[in-house]
Order: structure tokens, then sequence, then C-alpha cells
């Protein structure tokens, strides 16, 4: 057991013992200092519950744990928070929009899909200073659970949607904080119109520096030091004009779907997307209401669906197999299986090398099939009441996201017929494309640059931005389509087009299983590759006809939005396989 005098510390070699004069101010502030704790304690002892709330404050702010557990507490959308519920204690989930602090005061833009909310943190009795300070180093898009009275309020900006309320905080914890975004929100949802005026006033200013570059040159040329002077300020200045000009970054489309997940966060997104998703509900329901059963079809096939090279081959243990370019043989099976009338929402798998403004490696395609009695126009009428009403459905029901949508990417309304829409026959198409000039052959396909032209033709003539073109010749057709019985050039075979480009391509399906074999040797297809959808029209098997939809191309050619991959959530083609 050790004795005092061997626990007494030693002194360091060399060290040099305090002067009196420093040891006395270090016992003075000894006692300073334990006098301020004294005082301190019995203010605390006095007033547990001032020391309480000074202390512990977790219960008005902080960071979540990862798991929470379930409670009885009631959740509101930040779009319900209106001068209506003025007065009520409420509790939302959002992401911080924007954030601004000033001394005891803090405002966030809460904001929960397209819909944004001002939040104010107050110091007060029950909000301290540091809970201010807590809400305005929150980072933008971290995600925030907000409980807080709703007042009465008056306010205007661009952020905000639900202008006539504020919410003011009683309590604030993060759910999950944000990183330093890749790309601003204020950049990917700035109007196009604002940005193409940008455009043009930079590329004016660059053709003036590119001038002023030469004279420079020129006279550096001739060692005219003047000129060469005169040069260089001109140069100078139209840099700081430049400079000037330059107010907004523009963000390219690679950008926007390299950091997708906050690209779609945009007002202007929020709204695409709602759109796509009630085109396929208008869909769905239109069908449905007509008698139309969904069905679901293979994605892997033993066979090419549309024949040729544009097809992804798959390893199939030890074989191969390949993606569905279409549920085609499979929709017609389901009618020779008496499913008189069949849809499918699915996706449809391209293998084209088109880096396009239209064109996808995997897109939503929208099938339909059905029996018919007497003639396949029977299934064009469907086809064509089917899109009046998706037309009619999106007007009426997304009136407020069409709005949002034209603030950042202008376009006009469509234009089309009503009750009943244009029909042409290929012929005539021919005949008014060589009226304007265009040369084509009779029985020749319609080039992309050639249906924009036929677009604007028709639009110009009859006043609508859709119309079918029928009767397309047979030979530009794949060998399952019914030729026309008066004419051995042409088939019962049609597209439909929205703003001069080709959104639906169908036609009567050749049913006979004798005359498909036929076909199929005429377009050098193997026979034992698709025997088991030839022998599906050997048991009998009823007229029919149907149509394959783009929804993707719709949704683009609906808003005018010039680009498929702004309407397709996370697009896949030639050159893009994530995210």
């Amino acid at each position: 057991m050790s004795t005092p005098q061997e626990n007494k510390p030693q002194e360091q070699e060399g060290a040099q013992a305090p002067s009196k004069n420093a040891a006395k101010k270090a016992e003075a502030k000894a006692k300073k200092d334990a006098a301020k704790a004294a005082r301190a304690a019995a203010r605390q002892e006095a007033n547990p519950e001032a020391k309480a709330k000074v202390e512990d404050t977790s219960h008005l702010f902080g960071k979540l744990p990862l798991i929470t557990k379930k409670t009885d507490r009631k959740w509101l959308h930040v779009r319900s928070i209106t001068a209506e519920k003025d007065g009520a204690k409420v509790l939302v989930r959002a992401r911080v929009h924007n954030v601004r602090q000033t001394g005891n005061l803090c405002f966030l833009v809460l904001r929960q899909n397209s819909f944004a909310v001002q939040a104010v943190v107050a110091k007060s009795d029950s909000v301290p200073k540091s809970m201010v300070n807590f809400a305005g180093a929150l980072s933008k898009e971290s995600v925030v659970d907000v409980e807080g009275v709703v007042k009465k309020s008056s306010v205007t900006s661009a952020l905000i949607t639900q202008t006539d309320a504020e919410l003011h905080v009683t309590t604030l914890f993060l759910v999950s904080p944000s990183q330093p975004l890749p790309v601003q929100l204020e950049d990917l949802s700035r109007p196009e119109p604002l940005l193409h005026q940008q455009e043009v006033e930079v590329a004016a200013i660059d053709k003036l520096i590119k001038a002023a570059q030469a004279k420079k040159d020129v006279a550096e040329a001739s060692n005219n030091k003047e000129a060469k002077a005169a040069a260089e300020q001109e140069l100078e200045e139209l840099a700081k004009k430049k400079d000037a000009a330059t107010k907004f970054a523009i963000v390219g489309q690679d950008t926007r779907l390299n950091n997708r997940i906050v690209d779609l966060r945009t007002q202007a997104n929020q709204a695409v997307f709602k759109i796509q998703s009630g085109v396929c509900q208008l869909f769905r329901e239109t069908l449905t209401a007509l008698g139309f059963m969904e069905i679901h079809t293979p994605k892997i096939i033993s066979a090419a669906s549309e024949g040729g090279a544009n097809v992804f081959e798959v390893g199939y243990f030890g074989g191969k197999a390949y993606l569905a370019q279409s549920p085609q043989f499979y929709k017609q099976m389901a009618v020779c299986g008496d499913f008189e009338k069949v849809f499918e929402i699915g996706p449809v798998f391209r293998a084209e090398n088109s880096n396009t403004h239209r064109h996808l490696t995997e897109f939503v395609g929208l099938d339909l099939e059905m029996s018919f009695y007497e003639d396949y126009h029977e299934v064009l009428d469907v086809i064509d009441q089917l899109f009046i009403s998706i037309f009619d459905g999106l007007n009426a029901r997304y009136a407020k996201e069409l709005a949002v949508i034209k603030e950042q990417h202008p376009f006009e309304d469509l234009k089309y017929l009503k009750p009943k829409s244009l029909v042409l026959k290929f012929p005539e198409a021919v005949k008014m494309l060589r009226e304007v000039g265009v040369e084509m052959g009779e029985y020749e396909d319609l080039s992309t640059a050639n249906e924009k032209i036929l677009g604007k033709i028709v639009r110009e003539k009859y006043g609508t931005d859709f119309f079918i073109l029928d009767k397309f010749p047979l030979a530009v057709r794949p060998f399952y389509t019914m030729p026309d019985p008066e004419s051995e050039h042409y088939s019962n075979s049609y597209d439909i087009f929205l703003r001069g480009e080709e959104i639906v391509s169908g036609a009567q399906r050749v049913h006979d299983a004798e005359l498909l074999e036929k076909r199929a040797r005429e377009h050098n297809i193997d026979l034992k590759k698709i025997q088991s959808y030839i022998d599906a029209f050997k048991f009998g098997a009823p007229p029919h006809a149907g149509g394959g939809i783009g929804m993707e191309r719709v949704v683009m050619l609906f808003l005018a939005l010039g680009n498929i991959r702004k309407s397709s959530m996370f697009p896949r083609d030639p050159s893009r396989l994530t995210p």
C-alpha cells in the first residue's frame, strides 16, 4: 500500500515554480469562478423548471433517430395549409426549399411535392434562440418534421403556393439532412424563354468577341500598337458585357439526367409525371368501360416479336432468349383464347441505335387488341374514341399541372377534332406532300421529316394536331399485317400522328394460319421460332385488330416538350443505362 508521500507528484526537471503574483491571480480567479458557479447552482435549485428548460430542448428541436416509433399523431399535407385552418395546430413533413435567418427570426420555405408554405421560427418564451439557429443552419432539400400553428397571412413569392397562410413553428426535427446539391433547383426550374433569350444575347456578344479578336490578330501581325490597344479594350468591354448577360446557369439534358433525383423535384417535372400517370389512368379507365380486360404478357420470349435485328438478346440457361419488342403475339393469342378485348400497359424493348429526340431503347407500351365483326375500322373507331377521352380527361383533370408546365415549358394547347378525328388514306397523304414539293414514291414509307411536313399541312388545312393515316403500303408493314383485299399494294393498317409525329402503329392482323405462314416466309422469318404463334390460329381465330402506343411519346407531344427524355422518368437510350 502506497503512502501519501509516495503518491506526491514529482516536479519536472528544469521546471520553474510560479511567481507569487501569478499564484495570487490564479487563486483569485478560482474563487471568482467558484462563487459564480455557486450562484448559478442556487438559482437552478430555486427554479428547477427553468433549469430543465435551459438544459433540455430535445422536445423542441434536433435530429431524429433513423428509426422512430409509431404514434397516433395526425399528419397534414402542405397543400392543406390554408387560411381556413387559422389557429389550428398541425404537423407536416416536408423539404426545406429555402432558409433565411435574421437575428431572432428564421423564415423557412417548406415544400411537399409541388406545394410550398412559409414557416416562421421566432424566438419567444417557448422557442429558444438555439432553435432559431438550428433552423437557420438547415441545408436546402433536407427533410424535416415541423409542428406549428397556422396563421392567416399574405405571402407573395414565386416559391410559395400557399399564399394566404403561414406556419408558426413550435417544434422542428431533422429527419434526413441533404448534402450540398450538385445542381440548384432554381437553375433546373428556370423558364425556357429566359434561357433562350440569354443564349441569343450571349451568341451575339460571342460574335462581336470573335470579330474583335480578329482585329487584334491583324494589328499584332502589322505591329500596329494603337489598333492592338483599341482591340484589347474592346475585348475587355465585351467580356464584361458577356458576364452581365450571363445571368442564369443553363443546365444541359445530360446534367439533368445524371442528377435525375433532384431534377424530378421541380414543379414542372412533378406536373409532367402527374400527366404521365393520368395518360395511363385514362387509357385503363376508357378501355375498361368499353369492355376490355387488362392482361400481362411475357417480356422474355423465344423469337423477335417484330422480326429483324432490333432486338435485345439475353442468355437463357445455356440458350438464347429475347426481350419483347411488343406484346403483339400474346395480345393476338389472348383474342384467340376468347378474351375478345384486351389491353396491356408494360415495358417494350427496342435495340435501335437511334439517338434522336423521340427514340428510347425501353419505353412503356400502351397496347390493345380486339376482335371485330365486319371491318377493322370498328377497332380504329375505338382507338379514336380512346384518344379523345385521354385528351379531354387530361385537360379537365390536370388544368393546374398544365399551367405549371407552361410556366417553364410554354406550349400551345393541342388541337383535335371531336366527336370524330380526321382520317386520311395513305395515297391522299402522298398527294398532299407532293403538292408542296416533297418527292416520295407511291408505296414508300413516310420518313420522319415527311411526317412533320404532313403534320403542318394537316394543321393548316384541317385545324388539327391529331389525325389517323389509313391504308399503308403492304411492303412497309410487318408480316402479320392483313393485306388490303381491294389492292395488292396496300394493307389494312394505320398510323396515328400527334403534332406531326407517329404515336400509334396498328393494323388488322392476319388470322388465317396458312396466310400467316406465307407472309412469314416472304419476310424471311424462321417458322420454327414462331411456331407457337402460328399454331394459335389453327383452331379457329376471329378477325381482330389493334395497335401499340408509345406512352412517353404521347406525353412528350401532348406537352410539346421537344425531347422524349423529358417525359421518361429514368430514360434508357443507346448511351444511357443510369441512373
